[in-house]
This record gives structure tokens, sequence and C-alpha cells, in this order.
């Protein structure tokens, strides 16, 4: 799981990154929102921690685009030194999934920030067998089925679709594909991934018919797309548009 830090206080980020890693997340420290926007539109951000007060941006302004931009998918947790009874009711009010006063307990984080990822990414182990419009995934046998029809995969081609499917509306980065998909860093540019991505859409016939695309990323990997959602699916250009109307003159 990858989380995106967005704190401009350097003594206060990196003790809060220092205890996700611990718990082994993956961190992103962000001090602007122009850097978090970009990470959100071509990157995995699975949950982002937001100090809300010292920034430039309010923070539940940038909680507010966020969820216009993302819905509520992403899980969010505030930290800040203001506990103040009136500053987390306008946390929660603005969209906020949990609120953590700073300085940071190192078991506190760890337990809330376990808990809001259990709840937006649950564990499918004990449901074997997930559908997705015509498509069914016996996750169990590992096999997938197209309106019915079973579809012959390798393990690394059902591990792609798993992968993708699991993350419908989502931008999965080159690097990120490869670390889920292959277990190992991507330390150089290879066109595997390219060739896989072209292989499994073929054969699940991953098109309009079946209402879903396999969109490419320009810079940074792809994204599956349930047709209905496509029009809403959110843009760098227009997600950035929206922070710049946030910033102070």
């Amino acid at each position: 799981m990858r989380i995106g830090i967005f704190q401009r206080d350097a003594g206060q980020r990196q003790p809060v990154g220092q205890v996700l890693r611990q718990s082994g997340y993956v961190c992103s420290a962000f001090s602007d929102a122009h850097a978090l926007a970009r990470a959100l539109a071509a990157s995995t951000i699975d949950m982002l921690v937001i100090d809300w007060h010292g920034l430039r941006l309010a923070g539940t302004g940038l909680l507010r685009t966020l969820r216009a931009m993302n819905g509520n998918q992403l899980p969010v947790l505030f930290v800040s030194e203001d506990v103040s009874d009136e500053s987390v009711v306008e946390a929660f009010s603005a969209g906020a999934d949990d609120y953590v006063s700073l300085p940071v307990c190192a078991s506190v984080l760890g337990a809330r920030v376990n808990a809001l990822l259990r709840r937006a990414f649950p564990d499918r182990d004990d449901n074997m067998r997930i559908d997705f419009g015509p498509y069914h995934f016996d996750v169990r046998c590992q096999a997938v089925s197209v309106r019915g029809k079973p579809v012959p995969l390798s393990s690394t081609q059902y591990r792609l679709a798993s992968l993708f499917f699991s993350n419908i509306g989502r931008v999965l980065s080159r690097d990120h594909i490869y670390a889920m998909v292959w277990g190992r860093e991507l330390q150089t540019f290879t066109r595997t991934i390219d060739s896989h991505v072209s292989r499994v859409r073929v054969l699940l016939e991953i098109e309009a018919s079946n209402g879903f695309r396999l969109q490419p990323v320009y810079k940074s990997g792809y994204r599956l797309l349930r047709l209905q959602d496509d029009i809403d699916a959110p843009e760098e250009a227009a997600f950035m548009e929206r922070v710049e109307a946030l910033e102070p003159a």
C-alpha cells in the first residue's frame, strides 16, 4: 500500500513517515498541492495523510477538491496540532475519514491507518468469486471467465487482470504494476508491461461491448475504466485547475 503525506513542516512530516514505513507502507511526502495533484493523476496512492494547518492551501479546501475529483474511494486521515472540537467537526464535515492529533503517537497512528485501509480495501480471501459486469473471477482457482466462457490465462496474465479489475478507475503507474505483478522494482524501461497489457486486453475482450476500456495514461501507466464512469474520470489538468483556484492570491 502507498500512502501520500501532505505536510509542509518537515519536522512533523518525518516522524509520520517513519511510523508508516515501520508498519510496512510505502510513503511519498509532498510539501505543495501541485506536486500532490500530479502524483494523484499519474501514480497510485492508496491513502492520504494531510496536515490541514500550516498549509498555504487550506486543508478543507484541498479535501473537498479531492472528493470532487476522486469520490470517496481514497481514505483521507487528517493530522493536526489543533484538537479543538470545532476543528475536528470541520474536518469530518469536509469529508475526512479520521483525525489524529500531533505530535503523533506511533501506535495510535498505525492503528488508525490500518483500520482505514481495511475498510477501503477489504480482504477478499473470504469472497472467492468476484464479478465485474460480464467478468467473473474465481480467486481460489485464479481463473477468469467472460460471459460464462472460461479464458485461459497464464499466472502473470491473471495477476495483471486481477490488479486492473481490483483498481477500476485508478491510474496504475508502470512501476506499481511491475512491483505487484512481477514482484520486483522496475529498474529500466521495458516493453514487457505493454506487451502483457495488450495481450490481456485481447484475451479478455476488454472493450466497449463488455462495458470496460483499458486506457494508457501518458508518461505513467494504465487505467481500467468502467464506461459509465468514463465521463467523470479525473484528469490531471482538471485537478490542477481546481488546486490553482484554491491557492490564495
